[in-house]
């Protein structure tokens, strides 16, 4: 696995992690529907969580979540309607992104963004 792969992967785990410490319930990690893919499903006081998990080595060029564009908005909000509609979830849901990028030290900060879109900003 490329390097950039694992340090996706550990990205995920951190924000997993992160989820679960802050009161979350992790219903699904890595949840595909056709060519989409969802990071971290997870639930708290009946919301259901979609977050979208960005990780950079560097913030140089673009933060992590202004790589959530609206054509991977619009793939996110399809498998989260999916998701709901297979398991029968009437909650209500929002739309997260999970930042995880290295500090002067190299350690890893997660900066979660609550509400970081919305299923209309898919259209």
């Amino acid at each position: 696995m490329a390097d950039h792969n694992d340090f996706g992967k550990i990205a995920e785990d951190l924000a997993a992690d992160y989820l679960q410490k802050n009161g979350f319930q992790i219903l699904a990690r890595n949840f595909r529907f056709q060519k989409a893919e969802i990071d971290i499903i997870a639930e708290k006081a009946d919301i259901i969580i979609i977050a979208e998990v960005k990780a950079r080595s560097t913030d140089a060029f673009i933060l992590p979540q202004e790589a959530v564009t609206k054509t991977k908005i619009k793939s996110i909000v399809s498998a989260a309607n999916h998701y709901l509609e297979e398991f029968s979830k009437n909650n209500e849901v929002r739309f997260d992104i999970i930042s995880v990028l290295p500090d002067e030290n190299k350690n890893l900060i997660i900066d979660h963004i609550t509400d970081a879109f919305q299923a209309f900003d898919a259209n």
